[in-house]
This record gives structure tokens, C-alpha cells and sequence, in this order.
């Protein structure tokens, strides 16, 4: 089984919700990860394309199809930003480490979150690095995102003092419905040639995968793509 685990193979992804077959590609399962949710303001809106629901509401059926088969082989931690009873940029609430069988405690905590607050991103990245202790062992930070950074945080400073001190540190990025707001303040990184959201720097700096996705079905795939995990046989 080790073996299996620690190839970087080819696995087909059978969706449980829709039976689509996707591609995926499975890495290394054994390195620690940190999710990195998006529980700011912005994931309360309704859009086009997510119909009647909020995109909180769309956001959290793929952590309930996907976490279970994941955490099975892979110790994974938790960490969310926006929702949380401080300031709006204060709220970056680590709830837990990597730990064994954590599909559950996903779970439970990203369906209680209440959307508000503001887009720490660089902020919430960089402390999810250090639960995963990478100054001294290998991990893997995967953030979900809606939007780009809304408390001046530098991504791709960040990214390259990050990689400086790091044992093996990779960051993913998985945009859900994320749209480049030329508008957006307190974002010094941002400029008319940034794609989607500055937070790319982040992979790119990293060796990472940068992802957008419109449906359930593409946010479980980059889910699988980014955490490198077999899921359903």
C-alpha cells in the first residue's frame, strides 16, 4: 500500500453525485496538508452560476463527497478566514493540525462557518505553513478562495520568503467562481495583468497548482488534484 501511496500515478476520479469521470492526478500522501477555507463575506453572495444557492452553500458539498476518501490516507488540518466573531481581518481561526480522520471535523466546521468579514489571504496562508511546521518537515497548503487579497497582504513576497525557510513546502490554489476585481482595494500585488487573483504567486512561487473551477464536480476533481489522494476505486 506504501508504494501505492507514494507514486505519482494517474487514478480516475468516479464523481459520486454525478458518476462523471474525471482525471486526477494522485502525489505523495503521506506529507501533512492544511486546508485553507474562504469564510469571508463574499461567500454569502448568490451569482449567476451558482443559481439559488450562496457559494458558501456549493462550496461545501465537495468537502462532504471528497474529505472522507482523502483523509483516509492523508493526515490533514483545518484553517478557515473571514467568518469568526472578531475584527474583519482577524479572524484566521486554525481549528485544528494535520490529524488522522479528519473528514468529519472538516466537515462539521465548514458547515457551521457564517460568511462575513474580509480576504486575509496572505495572512491565513502563512499561518497554515506554520501549523504545518514547514520550516522543518515537508507539507502541503491547499487554499480555497472566492476572491483576491482585501488586507494588503503580498502574495508573491510572501511566497518567496516562505520557500527561503522551507523544508518542502508546496501551496495550491483552488478558485471557486473567482473573478479578478480590478476595483479591489488593499491588494498591492494586483495589477491589470493578474489572472483571476494574485493569490497565484502563491503556486507558481511554490511548485503548486493554480485551479478555477465553476461546479461541484470541478472543485471535488481540484480537491483531488491538490491534496493527491485516491478517491472511490
Amino acid at each position: 500500500m506504501n508504494s501505492i501511496l507514494k507514486a505519482s500515478v494517474t487514478t480516475v476520479l468516479t464523481l459520486a453525485s454525478s458518476g462523471q469521470a474525471i482525471i486526477a492526478q494522485v502525489g505523495d500522501c503521506s506529507v501533512d496538508a492544511m486546508l485553507v477555507f474562504d469564510g469571508s463575506a463574499s461567500m454569502a453572495e448568490i451569482t449567476f452560476e451558482t443559481g439559488l444557492n450562496t457559494r458558501i452553500v456549493e462550496a461545501r458539498k465537495p468537502v462532504r463527497y471528497a474529505m472522507t476518501n482523502i483523509t483516509n490516507f492523508r493526515r490533514v488540518g483545518l484553517l478557515t478566514y473571514g467568518a469568526g466573531p472578531l475584527g474583519a481581518c482577524e479572524n484566521l481561526i486554525t481549528k485544528f493540525p494535520p490529524i488522522e480522520d479528519a473528514a468529519d471535523p472538516i466537515v462539521n466546521s465548514i458547515d457551521t462557518l457564517e460568511p462575513s468579514g474580509l480576504t486575509p489571504l496572505t495572512q491565513a496562508v502563512r499561518r497554515a505553513a506554520e501549523a504545518l511546521k514547514y520550516q522543518i518537515r515537508p507539507g502541503v497548503v491547499v487554499l480555497v478562495t472566492d476572491c483576491n487579497e482585501t488586507f494588503g497582504g503580498r502574495h508573491c513576497e510572501m511566497a518567496q520568503s516562505l520557500i527561503a525557510m522551507a523544508h518542502d513546502l508546496t501551496i495550491h490554489i483552488i478558485g471557486f467562481h473567482a473573478e479578478l476585481d480590478f476595483f479591489a482595494w488593499n491588494s498591492p500585488e494586483q495589477n491589470s495583468d493578474t489572472a483571476i487573483t494574485v493569490a497565484r504567486c502563491l503556486s507558481n512561487e511554490t511548485g503548486g497548482t493554480f485551479v478555477t473551477t465553476e461546479s461541484i464536480d470541478e472543485l471535488v476533481s481540484a480537491r483531488q488534484r491538490t491534496l493527491g489522494c485516491p478517491l472511490f476505486g
